[in-house]
């Protein structure tokens, strides 16, 4: 729990915040409201006042994670055999099996244990963060770093990090339900100084910790933290767990009978075992492996009783013994434990590649995505926008030169060209012009400026060494910027007053924020000089002028009525900047002569009524270099990609064509298919979802997209029976990422509604880290797959032998097992267990990009996998059982007058001893063999790398590459030598003895199920592609509905790969 912090806030503050103006609370804070902290400020208050958080984290439960290993069917059987081993006096296999229970229960606990370590640190790396300027810029900082002192900046969707005194409030209101039981939610103003007796309901000031922002913007002066909030001294009674009792059902009445307590009861009891063993919780993944281990626990039963009666269910120690070994191969014990590390070591294998995974749900579903959809600005573009035209209607058209400091209004020259862009060719950029004598006797240009500048919250200044920064919205510092070119037409001077010498023009009465369903925003001022009011509004095209009726055709004249042919003109002139890929918003403005009182609502519609239209500003976002190759990457992995924008269809177009969306030459597809790639939000929402689902294709391009209209999108894709990724980073995202099969959140630009709903967060908001952990999520399936094919496998092995072993009978009458119980449990836990955690650590196969995703409703228990399990366990059976028959039967007489070789070697059992030990240290090696084989499930063990030109070589490199395998089994194939040879721990504990000439039978066979094992993929590669060159012929007068509108370059990989 972070230490309390009330005496320091006491000795700085004079009095509670709200009785304080804000420039006192941020004089005796000590708190800059232009530049923030520093970063070294920002450290030496967090030693200070420590972290800001509640204290209601428990972290990681050792308790918790020990009783996990201990409840679940495979230990439970592992148990189940200690004691009727114990019971029946043979105290070394019940020993070892308490050595194995001991060892499992350690290694299992202290892995996950760093396993639930490393989830907890990247949760912290995904908890809610604030928005902070320090070292005046704004940046993102974890909620638990925040200080007092810190300028907080707050927006629609944000959660509040502290108790914040507020010192800017624009239309600003929270929902503070939490804390005051409110319902509604609150409006909030920065100038007020209130009582310093006034409830926290009350404070109208001050924003508390925990509340949301429902409506506005504000920034403010963070001046309580952690457990000195006023949430901190209720968070008490926010840390109840919920019931582990099922409800009794009742009644409307609110009767109730008998036997609903005991339905209560039963299906308690039902969610305990459940719980117990791990059926009911976790990941779909875990719960499944789970029932496997249920489900291998009965079949361990099962296969006792075999043994018993094939034994005439004799109480004889030696049948129990034989019992308890065949239960014991049936259980692959270390498979829980591996999947755990394998999916922990995922996670942070994403962590490194800027993916935050908020559970490991989503790690198994990456794997199986089919169709991305991904908003454009800053995910596949790199979120700085660059002002780069401006049209005014009376006057022309104005264009900035490139500049690479996109927030210095000094860099980059401008040009003027008397023409409209739509009559311009290309790039043309007309005559260079100082900025000066642009302005000068250019009241159109003016006007335009005005609202560039004052529809806009935005802060671009100059600090002390000379830097320029810039806080607020890409796009809106983009269009600050501009304005700053013309010296005097900025906010900080307009609204602020901070240009010394100069006073302030105008002073904010009230701000519409943007709103995504009608793609404006407004604001109101009054002039100070004047006592003029005027309505400034910038947005999308088409929505700006469906609120305009006037417009300016000569620079100093009067605005005349804006008719259709105008209108008209506007959007020919869009369409001219968009095919350039820029992204254009429309100016208007107006003088507001309605009458206005501070603090009444007034109705937005009548505030963006009536509009002169100004002009239209061209920005442009340019794409992130690495957004090209990553979008060719999903089409060769199967992965159509939809970029759903709020750009206009134009720019969103020539966004999309650029980096691979939409094919190069599209109008060679069908008419209907390339009309479909590229849709507004109006046209797909007018379309009911039978038509949707009747487009041959679903759009590629969805323009001024809303919120809806993304929620429209997943329906209509999964009716396709599609598995797709939605990324976001707005509150009114938050539906789409919660209805999307993997929800992305941005965690540069995201608020924290959408980190909430969010399955995964991307730290650097880039697609291309999308396609990273795509790839990481199909590694991790495919590593799992091979460990549990390698174990599985094993049992299969196991469970063969010693069932088919029933028939070796001693003079007793009395089976003789062909491997013992602790040689079994060698296997099973050493053998197996630490070359599978080497599979777990595995790269990627070649070209795990460049296949379709997997089937998530299948998981990984796939025909194929089921096959190469059942073949693999049986040839190694079948070999196992040849080496200890060979011994046995064929370089010897059998087990003739024998007896007790279940037990001791004195019955006169050497040889069944040393047949014993001939297919142990044939099954050892056989299994280490196959580890290398499971590296891929199709690919010869020499030919793993398909592009490779070290044909004899390659293999060698292969083996090499993940040294923890290579270790581990080299390990393997060393340590069989001391089991064998150490007297008493061979004779007495693993029931076999040393071999001399049976080495030969070892070698042979090993080399045996190698080749067999080569020869089954070899067997297995030919029909897969004798399958598919069917259905390449099948489909040859076909055109595949993703290859039809797939890019040139894709269509070329297809080719190379066919």
């Amino acid at each position: 729990m972070a230490p309390a912090i009330q005496e320091t806030t006491e000795h700085v503050l004079t009095a509670p915040a709200h009785a304080l103006t804000w420039s006192q609370v941020a004089d005796e804070l000590g708190a800059d409201t232009d530049d923030g902290l520093t970063t070294e400020e920002a450290k030496r208050r967090l030693g200070i006042h420590g972290n800001n958080e509640l204290g209601d984290d428990a972290g990681v439960n050792p308790v918790k994670i020990l009783v996990r290993q201990i409840a679940n069917a495979m230990t439970l059987v592992l148990i189940l055999a200690m004691a009727v081993s114990f019971g029946i006096g043979s105290y070394i296999e019940g020993g070892v099996i308490a050595g194995v229970i001991v060892l499992n229960v350690v290694i299992g606990f202290f892995q996950e244990f760093q396993a639930a370590k490393t989830m907890n640190s990247l949760k912290s790396l995904s908890s809610p963060t604030a928005t902070a300027v320090r070292d005046g810029q704004s940046m993102s900082v974890p909620t638990k770093e925040i200080v007092p002192g810190d300028l907080v900046e707050m927006k629609t969707g944000d959660t509040i990090p502290a108790d914040v005194r507020l010192f800017e409030a624009i239309n600003f209101e929270t929902d503070e339900a939490l804390l005051t039981g409110e319902s509604l939610p609150v409006t909030k103003t920065a100038d007020q100084v209130l009582d310093s007796n006034l409830g926290a309901g009350d404070r109208t000031n001050v924003a508390f910790s925990s509340s949301t922002v429902t409506k506005g913007r504000a920034s403010g002066i963070c001046f309580a933290t952690g457990m000195n909030t006023e949430i901190g001294t209720i968070a008490a009674n926010l840390r109840k767990k919920d019931s582990k009792f099922r409800a009794v059902k009742k009644n409307p009445d609110g009767a109730t009978g008998p036997h609903r307590y005991m339905q209560a009861v039963v299906l308690t009891l039902y969610d305990a075992v459940g719980n117990f063993l791990g059926v009911n919780v976790g990941t779909p993944l875990q719960r499944k492996l789970s029932q496997l281990a249920v489900l291998l626990f009965f079949i361990a039963v099962v296969c006792a009783i075999i043994v018993l009666g094939a034994n005439n269910f004799q109480g004889d120690r030696e049948v129990i013994v034989y019992a308890v070994a065949t239960a014991l191969s049936m259980i692959p014990a270390s498979l829980v434990v591996i999947l755990t590390i394998t999916m922990a070591a995922g996670t942070q294998r994403m962590a490194e590649k800027r993916v935050i995974v908020r559970n490991l749900r989503s790690l198994e579903a990456l794997g199986s995505v089919t169709d991305i959809c991904s908003d454009k600005t800053g995910t596949l573009t790199q979120g700085k926008m660059l002002a780069q035209s401006a049209w005014i209607p009376s006057k022309g058209t104005y264009t900035i030169g490139e500049t690479d400091e996109a927030f210095n209004p000094t860099k980059g020259a401008i040009s003027y060209h008397p023409e409209a862009p739509k009559d311009l060719a290309g790039n043309e950029r007309g005559q260079p012009a100082t900025y000066s004598e642009l302005v000068r006797d250019n009241k159109a240009f003016r006007d335009y400026l005005s609202v560039a500048s004052l529809a806009n919250l935005a802060h671009v200044h100059q600090n002390a060494e000379g830097e320029w920064l810039a806080r607020g919205d890409p796009t809106e510092v983009a269009i600050q910027v501009f304005a700053c070119r013309f010296q005097g037409w900025d906010r900080r001077t307009s609204v602020e007053g901070r240009t010394a010498g100069k006073a302030p023009d105008y002073k904010m009465l009230m701000e519409f924020p943007f709103d995504s369903s009608i793609k404006k925003m407004s604001v109101l001022y009054r002039g100070l000089h004047d006592e003029k009011k005027y309505v400034f509004t910038k947005g999308a095209v088409e929505q700006v002028l469906r609120s305009c009726t006037s417009w300016v055709s000569e620079s100093n004249a009067e605005p005349i009525a804006l008719d259709d042919d105008f209108a008209s003109q506007v959007m020919n002139n869009v369409e001219g900047l968009t095919k350039l890929g820029l992204r254009v918003l429309a100016l208007a403005s107006r003088p507001y002569e309605e009458e206005y009182r501070e603090g009444e609502e007034i109705d937005r519609n009548a505030i963006e009524s009536n509009l002169v239209f100004r002009g239209l500003i061209g920005l442009y976002d340019p794409p992130r270099p690495e957004s090209a190759a990553s979008l060719r990457q999903c089409h060769e992995a199967g992965i159509e990609v939809h970029m759903l924008t709020g750009d206009h269809p134009g720019t969103a177009a020539a966004i999309a064509s650029q980096i691979g969306i939409l094919p190069e030459k599209r109008k060679h597809v069908s008419k209907d298919k390339e009309d479909a790639m590229v849709m507004t939000a109006s046209q797909f929402d007018a379309l009911t979802d039978d038509e949707v689902d009747a487009l041959p294709i679903l759009p590629l391009v969805i323009a001024r997209c809303t919120p809806t209209t993304k929620v429209r999108m997943i329906e209509a894709l999964h009716r396709r029976d599609r598995f797709c990724a939605m990324t976001g980073d707005g509150v009114n995202d938050s539906p789409s990422l919660k209805r999307a099969d993997v929800g992305i959140a941005m965690g540069m630009t995201g608020s924290d509604v959408a980190k909430d709903a969010s399955d995964i967060i991307l730290t650097d908001d880039n697609f291309a880290s999308i396609l990273a952990a795509i790839e990481e999520g199909r590694r991790t399936f495919d590593n799992i797959q091979k460990f549990v094919l390698h174990l599985l496998a094993q049992n299969v092995a196991l469970a063969l032998t010693l069932l088919v072993g029933l028939a070796f009978k001693d003079r007793d009458n009395l089976s003789v097992f062909p491997i013992s119980p602790v040689e079994i449990l060698w296997v099973i836990m050493v053998t197996s267990a630490i070359p599978d955690m080497g599979l777990g650590f595995e790269v990627a196969v070649p070209g795990i990009l460049r296949r379709p995703p997997q089937s998530l409703k299948q998981g990984i228990f796939t025909w194929e996998l089921l096959i190469d399990m059942v073949v693999y366990g049986v040839w190694m059976g079948a070999l196992c059982l040849a080496a200890f028959v060979l011994v046995l039967y064929g370089f010897s007489y059998g087990i003739g007058d024998a007896r007790g070789c279940n037990d001791s070697i004195d019955g006169g059992c050497v040889e069944e001893f040393r047949a014993r030990a001939t297919a142990f240290a044939f099954l050892t090696w056989s299994s280490l063999v196959l580890a290398w084989e499971c590296l891929d499930p199709r690919r010869s063990f020499f030919r793993m790398q398909p592009g490779s030109t070290k044909y004899l070589t390659q293999w060698m490199h292969d083996i090499w590459r993940n040294k923890f395998l290579f270790y581990s089994i080299m390990a393997g194939f060393v340590t069989i030598f001391p089991i064998l040879y150490i007297p008493t721990l061979n004779t007495t504990v693993f029931k076999h003895d040393g071999i001399s000439w049976e080495w030969s039978i070892v070698l042979i066979e090993t080399l045996l199920f190698f080749m067999g094992v080569e020869f089954y993929k070899w067997v297995k590669r030919r029909t897969l592609r004798s399958r598919a060159e069917k259905k390449k012929r099948e489909n040859a007068s076909q055109t595949l509905a993703f290859s039809s509108y797939s890019t040139q370059t894709t269509q070329s990989s297809d080719v190379e790969k066919a």
